[in-house]
């Protein structure tokens, strides 16, 4: 069960990017979020006992640049070319 949830998880997360691409390109921005109440959200829903939520993607048109993100690393520190 754990790594068909996983699997599931790993899947959401790569439907959620394409959607997010697409919507960039039709001039939308968007944004993945997380970190919210599985459960509650659920049970909001009323979802299944054999559901869960995966992750939130709002979609919409900017009014202001986003904040900066610290703490993330340069692609340089993160990337290594033709050797590990």
């Amino acid at each position: 069960p754990q790594i068909q949830r996983d699997e599931v998880m790993r899947s959401c997360g790569m439907a959620a990017m394409n959607l997010m691409l697409v919507a960039k390109d039709l001039g939308y921005d968007s944004c993945p979020m997380d970190g919210f109440d599985f459960d509650a959200v659920a049970q909001l829903l009323k979802l299944p006992d054999d559901h869960t939520p995966a992750m939130f993607v709002a979609i919409g048109k900017s009014i202001q640049e986003p904040w900066p993100r610290p703490g993330q690393l340069s692609v340089d520190e993160v990337v290594k070319y033709n050797q590990f």
